[in-house]
């Protein structure tokens, strides 16, 4: 959640003896390639669909098993809703080194009032808007396509405008472009509920852990212009930096006995999960709820485990969602501990005391009207029509979270909230067809003025 939620920012630098000259020696080797710290939150949105991820050996150690709790039972996927789709819009051959939205072209789109967004959703996503807007105004568009100002009339009318009225007001503010060919992929995400206690007792033994102080982040543009907007997190091992534990190490007990515990959770595959989507709520012995956030992650890649098994053959196309993989984990517990050490990412929370969960922007995603985006191709605060095969996540969204696996035009990953029902329709969410972006008028005018 960052989807992803508060899977997301504040990242806190420091300092360490003998960092500086590591770090300078392995910058000439960093400038070669493009890997950097997975976006915060970057773990969350694998679950909602098959991610695209190296085919990663098998460990040869034996990790530590986990005991399936009985009361934590797999739920199964929603079944879709068929939809037709309205077909992208006719567009230039994006160019193959685009990395942004103005680089992968700008097309005007039809006017609101013709999408048939319902009463309901555009009231929904009103009310989402309204939150958004002190990051428009402020925050700087990595998209390219638009400007502060042009946001000022929307989020100035927005404050006051009545939400029974919502349809209207996006006809009155917006207008619509495609970006690049149009073509969308949308998987999903919630906020799961696990059993879990705040102290170690018999059957909570699974520790959920806050950020480890030796944690790292470094921003590799101040060593070199060639490295701007890279960033890299790992500790420092004597003179050297170096890459931070991976998931084994951390199930190893490399962070024990270190007081980072701020929970302990009943159930591995249910916190596994748990991680994936960034953040959640821990049902404690006593009936009492704790909320839990993203805080930071380990800074190692995310491995879709999902993908992993289709490509064995360890689980059959349809088997892949959430449900169908936490079924596979807990038959083999052995052998499920062995498969989610095969992701190396690992993801630090911290407790939640206000609402939430909370998205990239720092307010509160909303179940059914916010979904993650590419901040590179989507202005974070802007709304999203989308048109899919599958009917569920069909109508306006409001871009308020990002994620790891979220990359590139159309992507997106849209946030169900909590409970048995969005557990079930995010687990299996992949949907395919259109987007389109609503943006001021002002910016589509300049961007893509009607011939």
């Amino acid at each position: 959640m960052i989807r992803g939620g508060e899977r997301h920012r504040a990242r806190r630098r420091r300092c360490a003896r003998g960092f500086g000259f590591a770090l300078l020696a392995i910058v000439p080797l960093l400038s070669a390639c493009s890997s950097v710290i997975p976006e915060a939150g970057g773990p969350r949105p694998g679950a909602g669909g098959p991610v695209t991820a190296p085919t990663t050996p098998r460990p040869t150690d034996a990790p530590r098993p986990y005991t399936p709790r009985p009361s934590e039972t797999g739920s199964v996927a929603a079944r879709p809703v068929p939809a037709t789709p309205n077909p992208p819009l006719a567009a230039p051959v994006v160019p193959a080194t685009a990395t942004t939205a103005i680089e992968a072209g700008v097309i005007a789109g039809p006017e609101f009032n013709e999408l048939g967004v319902s009463a309901e959703k555009a009231t929904a996503a009103l009310r989402a808007f309204r939150l958004s807007c002190p990051s428009l105004l402020r925050r700087t568009d990595a998209s390219g396509l638009t400007q502060n100002a042009e946001w000022t009339e929307s989020c100035g009318a927005a404050k006051d405008w009545t939400d029974r009225d919502a349809t209207n007001f996006f006809s009155r503010y917006f207008g619509t472009v495609q970006i690049g060919a149009g073509t969308a992929f949308v998987t999903g995400y919630y906020e799961p509920e696990i059993a879990a206690s705040r102290d170690k007792r018999p059957g909570y033994d699974v520790p959920v852990y806050r950020r480890p102080a030796d944690l790292v982040d470094v921003d590799l543009g101040v060593f070199s212009g060639d490295l701007k907007g890279k960033k890299i997190r790992g500790r420092v091992d004597g003179s050297n930096f170096v890459p931070y534990y991976d998931r084994a190490a951390i199930e190893r007990g490399t962070l024990a006995g270190r007081g980072l515990e701020i929970a302990w959770a009943a159930d591995a595959a249910e916190f596994f999960f748990l991680q994936v989507q960034g953040s959640g709520r821990l049902r404690l012995p006593d009936g009492g709820i704790m909320r839990i956030g993203y805080d930071t992650q380990n800074g190692r890649d995310y491995v879709g485990i999902g993908k992993l098994l289709l490509d064995r053959g360890e689980l059959k196309s349809g088997q892949a969602s959430m449900q169908g993989i936490l079924d596979y984990l807990r038959a083999d517990p052995v052998r499920g501990a062995a498969v989610m050490n095969e992701n190396p990412s690992w993801v630090f929370f911290r407790e939640l005391t206000g609402p939430g969960p909370l998205g990239a922007l720092g307010v509160p995603v909303t179940g059914r009207s916010s979904v993650a985006a590419d901040p590179k191709y989507v202005p974070l605060g802007a709304p999203v029509f989308l048109s899919l095969d599958r009917a569920e996540p069909n109508g306006l969204w409001i871009a308020q979270d990002t994620g790891g696996a979220i990359k590139g035009a159309n992507r997106f990953d849209s946030f169900w909230g909590a409970g048995d029902d969005a557990r079930a329709i995010a687990g299996g969410m992949a949907a395919r067809g259109s987007a389109l972006l609503l943006l001021p008028r002002a910016s589509v005018a300049r961007l893509a003025p009607r011939r």
